[in-house]
C-alpha cells in the first residue's frame, strides 16, 4: 500500500468516525503494520493538504478529529441560529480554579472564591463532563478532589492542560473566567457531521 492510499484510508476514517479517533484506532486500519510515527507524519501531510479547506485536522486529548476553522463560524452559525450556552460566572470561576489548580477539594474552591461553591455549580460541571471526582483527600471527612476531565479538554480543542491560556499575573485586570468563557465559546463551534448517505 502506498503513501497516497494510506492518506485516503486515513480522510476517510476520520471524516465519518464520530469521535476523535487515538493512535491504536488508527493502527487498526492497517493491522497494526504501520507505526506511531509514520502514522503521524502521514496525518501531518492530511492537514496539511486541508490547511486551505474550511476544516482542519485537529489532534486533541481523545485522538484526532476533522473540525471546522474558527473562520467558519459565522457561516455555520446561520445554519443553527442557537447561541452558545454561556455559564454563570460562579460556575466559570470554579471550572477554571479547578482547571488550573487541580486536583482540588470544594473547600480549596470556596478558599481562593471566597465564597461558598454550591452544588448546583460543581453537578452543572460534572453533568456537561468536565469536571469528575478523581479520589479524596486524606484528610477529616475525605472531601472530594475534582479535576478535568478528557471530555473538557477535547471540547476546548486541547490536548494538554498546558495549552489553557495563561494565568494573568499579579496586578493585570481580569482572571481566567473571561479567557475560559472564549476558549469555550469557540469550542462550541460544532464540528462537522459525518457524511449521510444520499436519498
Amino acid at each position: 500500500m502506498n503513501t497516497t492510499e494510506v492518506k485516503v484510508i486515513l480522510e476517510a476514517a476520520l471524516l465519518t468516525a464520530s469521535e476523535p479517533l487515538a493512535m491504536p484506532a488508527l493502527r487498526r486500519l492497517f493491522d497494526d503494520t504501520l507505526d506511531v510515527d509514520t502514522i503521524r507524519g502521514l496525518l501531518g501531510n492530511l492537514g496539511d493538504e486541508w490547511s486551505e479547506r474550511g476544516l482542519a485536522l485537529t489532534a486533541i486529548a481523545s485522538g484526532w478529529r476533522f473540525q471546522t476553522r474558527p473562520s467558519m463560524r459565522t457561516y455555520l452559525s446561520k445554519l443553527n441560529p442557537e447561541r452558545p450556552q454561556r455559564y454563570s460566572r460562579a460556575v466559570m470561576e470554579t471550572l477554571a480554579i479547578i482547571a488550573y489548580r487541580q486536583p482540588v477539594t470544594r473547600g480549596d474552591i470556596e478558599d481562593i472564591r471566597g465564597v461558598s461553591v454550591s452544588t448546583p455549580v460543581i453537578k452543572a460541571l460534572e453533568e456537561r463532563g468536565w469536571v469528575d471526582a478523581i479520589g479524596h483527600r486524606e484528610v477529616p471527612g475525605r472531601p472530594a478532589l475534582y479535576a478535568t476531565t478528557r471530555t473538557f479538554l477535547d471540547d476546548l480543542g486541547l490536548t494538554a492542560l498546558s495549552e489553557l491560556p495563561p494565568l494573568p499575573q499579579p496586578g493585570e485586570p481580569d482572571s481566567a473566567v473571561p479567557l475560559l468563557q472564549e476558549v469555550i465559546d469557540f469550542a462550541q463551534t460544532p464540528p462537522p457531521l459525518p457524511p449521510q448517505p444520499a436519498a
